[in-house]
């Protein structure tokens, strides 16, 4: 399970040092791709299989899910980290995701998140008296 922010820094070369207790999970190759809010995904490879199995099952006669997909699975990138734990982060991702050199990377349970640090604040800023304030189960079973 991926737990924790981390500071990493992208390189002069676009590549991400994974935090150092994460490597080994990641070392067989992970994927990394589109998420919400502007940041990206990375997943081991074995958890995006289990994600794209799931995506299998939508009924492709539904145009959200349609969409969904191709945009998804249309940035995704398949890497294998060197010796040191760090990989390139496709150019066309650091876009989407508005990366600079300042980088946070939150560990979402069974995938990591990375978010150019000034917007991780700003959502964490916007977001944090919601989730303060939540008075219902958000997370079925979870309370």
């Amino acid at each position: 399970m991926f737990l924790g922010t981390h500071t990493p820094r992208l390189d002069e070369k676009g590549r991400l040092f994974l935090p150092a207790k994460y490597r080994d999970r990641m070392a067989g190759g992970l994927v990394v791709t589109r998420g919400q809010e502007r940041c990206l995904f990375i997943y081991p490879m074995d958890e995006f299989v289990k994600v794209a199995d799931q995506m299998r099952l939508a009924p492709t006669t539904s145009r959200t899910a349609r969409n969904y997909m191709r945009v998804f699975l249309s940035g995704a990138s398949d890497e294998v980290p060197d010796k040191q734990g760090r990989f390139t982060i496709p150019a066309n991702l650091r876009q989407y995701a508005g990366l600079g050199r300042e980088v946070t990377v939150i560990g979402a349970g069974t995938r990591l998140e990375v978010w150019d640090s000034a917007a991780w604040n700003t959502y964490l800023e916007e977001t944090e008296q919601s989730f303060a304030d939540t008075e219902e189960e958000v997370v079925p079973g979870l309370f």
